[in-house]
């Protein structure tokens, strides 16, 4: 019997399988704090005459384990993926592109300097700013 986080039960197979894919998506938001709050509070308030069997209390910490383990894997990955975005941009310092702006715009011109907002990798060229991934054409410069 799986528990969700409504504090209702289900049964085994299919149930028991969507019910752990809605708690999955369900704690997407929250942080480990708030997960742990609400684990307290389902054993607080659960019904003494049918409580929270270990293998369940050991499957809901397996899931936090896991869900910790993912986050954490996420953040490194997105790490990484800037400071990879980051080195190809510096690589464009002095050389031409042909690329859109935000806006829809040609951009032509040689990259002068990077900047990096919010995870995003830009490059400039003379006072336009383009997304590393709007760049289209990269040439060596006149």
């Amino acid at each position: 019997m799986a528990v969700t986080p409504t504090g209702t039960s289900t049964t085994t197979g299919t149930t028991a399988s969507k019910s752990n894919q809605d708690m999955a998506s369900a704690m997407s938001g929250l942080s480990l704090d708030d997960f742990f709050k609400l684990m307290i509070a389902e054993m607080q308030n659960q019904d003494p005459l049918n409580p929270l069997e270990n293998h369940q209390l050991l499957q809901q910490i397996s899931q936090i384990q896991e869900y910790g383990a993912t986050q954490k894997l996420t953040q490194t990955l997105d790490a990484v993926l800037l400071g990879q975005n980051l080195s190809n941009a510096t690589g464009l310092i002095g050389r031409f592109i042909y690329a859109l702006s935000d806006d829809g715009d040609d951009v032509l011109g040689v990259v002068n300097r990077v900047s990096v907002a919010n995870n995003d990798v830009r490059v400039h060229v003379g006072n336009q700013e383009v997304k590393l991934n709007n760049i289209r054409e990269v040439m060596t410069a006149f």
